[in-house]
């Protein structure tokens, strides 16, 4: 088994070993995952943090020792607080990080950070100054950063800044917490999921205050809910049809 590290700002995750294949997910600076199979100019991967898998170019690969990744495991997460920072490698030369980097990476990689840190014991009312530093950003199927994002990589990203593990996907993602029965019982933080005419659930978003919600749709929007869904005050309609409430956290 080998094992890898994101030492670049970000780095799409594809669906297959090709740059024309979807892109399912990224990794930001300082992700770590094992290597599932190695072709001539592809790695497939498997991300530590949520188990996902796909596959990277083989140029964006940078291999760290088993020992070092274990090591790494260990230690606390510090994640970037700002859109975007920079780190400043040892030959002196910046490059971006972006918002939920894992500075971590720098004592790996020998880079040194001066930018804004998130906190060291976050409550759960941190979850919505984390969500609104996501606002407008332009949805990306795949995306987990402000220059792009999807909806269930925008939720997982503010928790897991704010040190809450979730799924990558969707309906991954609702399988895990407490079920809520109505959204009077739900607080803000608490996370709302959508489904389609099959039953599917392909939507989350996370509530706020006074039957409002935060969430990637053409870009990451508020917008109020009730008890049938999502209801786009620009287009007059409901988007978005509820299925479950979950509390995740607490």
């Amino acid at each position: 088994m080998e094992y890898g590290i994101c030492q670049l700002g970000v780095i799409p995750l594809r669906k297959e070993n090709s740059h024309a294949s979807e892109m399912t997910s990224q990794l930001l600076y300082g992700d770590c995952y094992k290597v599932l199979d190695q072709q001539k100019k592809w790695i497939k991967i498997r991300v530590t943090f949520d188990q996902y898998e796909g596959w990277i170019p083989r140029t964006q690969f940078f291999e760290i020792q088993k020992d070092t990744y274990e090591q790494y495991q260990k230690k606390r997460d510090v994640f970037s607080g700002h859109l975007i920072d920079y780190v400043t490698t040892p030959q002196q030369v910046l490059f971006p990080i972006l918002l939920g980097s894992n500075l971590k990476a720098n004592a790996l990689l020998g880079n040194h950070f001066d930018g804004i840190r998130s906190k060291n014991n976050p409550k759960k009312s941190d979850l919505i100054q984390t969500a609104f530093l996501y606002l407008n950003a332009p949805y990306l199927w795949g995306g987990k950063s402000p220059f792009g994002i999807d909806c269930s990589g925008f939720v997982q990203m503010v928790y897991k800044i704010n040190g809450q593990a979730l799924k990558r996907d969707a309906y991954q993602q609702a399988e895990q917490g407490q079920t809520l029965s109505f959204i009077e019982e739900s607080e803000p933080g608490d996370l709302a999921f959508f489904d389609d005419r099959e039953g599917k659930i392909v939507h989350v978003g996370m509530l706020l205050e006074n039957h409002h919600i935060i969430h990637a749709h053409g870009k990451v929007r508020i917008d109020r809910i009730d008890q049938t869904g999502i209801f786009n005050s620009e287009t007059q309609t409901h988007s978005h049809q509820l299925r479950i409430i979950k509390k995740v956290w607490g």
